[in-house]
């Protein structure tokens, strides 16, 4: 799994985040090296990112993030007929992008480092309501052929147990971006669980085909 150095604008297009909830508090999980928490953070109410990686020595994590730029980009290459470059308008340009990105968490990481959290799912640091909307890039689903059902089920509850609104992007596994072989029934297990989940067409798209994300809610 990547330690991925997406763009703040990148995470409004692919969660459709808008003013209501730009402004209020967010926590992104698995965040890795994104830029997201550090724009953010001049607008919402709080802002927290969150993943396992943070344990490490930031140097370290700096070098893997660094590292896992070239990773990305060979994914891409090696499935050319299953990515589109539309939103970023060239792999260039996403290359350049996404070191910014790198550039602008690597200094907010030394500057506010009270804003990453080292926490792992399915089992977060955080007590219940902490956050109003949660945001989940390229994690759940994206590894679900290592990362299986029970996991994601847990994994979606307790990120519905510290936000009032979970959303997670893409929808589909990485690479040839096939679908999730259990994703029916990992649905009705969300249903199960009191959750109410749906798809929500987005604005962007780069693995061809996967412009959804999925929103979960309490039911009722």
């Amino acid at each position: 799994m990547l330690v991925t150095s997406r763009a703040y604008d990148e995470y409004v297009a692919m969660f459709d985040l808008g003013p209501r909830e730009l402004s209020g508090r967010l926590l992104d999980c698995s965040a890795g090296a994104a830029e997201f928490a550090a724009v953010a953070a001049t607008g919402a109410r709080q802002v927290v990112a969150a993943d396992p990686a943070y344990a490490l020595p930031r140097a370290v994590l700096a070098e893997t993030a660094r590292a896992d730029l070239d990773r990305g980009h060979a994914i891409a290459g090696e499935f050319p007929d299953r990515f589109t470059w539309g939103w970023f308008g060239s792999p260039e340009q996403r290359t350049l992008l996404r070191q910014r990105a790198l550039a602008r968490f690597v200094t907010d990481l030394v500057t506010s480092p009270q804003r990453y959290v080292a926490g792992q799912l399915p089992q977060l640091p955080f007590r219940s309501g902490s956050f109003d909307v949660v945001v989940c890039s390229h994690l759940l689903f994206t590894w679900a052929d290592q990362l299986g059902r029970a996991w994601h089920a847990a994994a979606i509850a307790e990120l519905a147990r510290v936000a009032r609104e979970v959303r997670v992007f893409p929808t589909v596994l990485q690479g040839a971006g096939e679908a999730v072989p259990f994703w029916d029934e990992l649905m009705g297990d969300l249903r199960d669980a009191g959750l109410e989940p749906r798809l929500r067409t987005v604005g962007y798209e780069f693995q061809v085909g996967a412009d959804q994300m999925l929103v979960v809610t309490p039911a009722g």
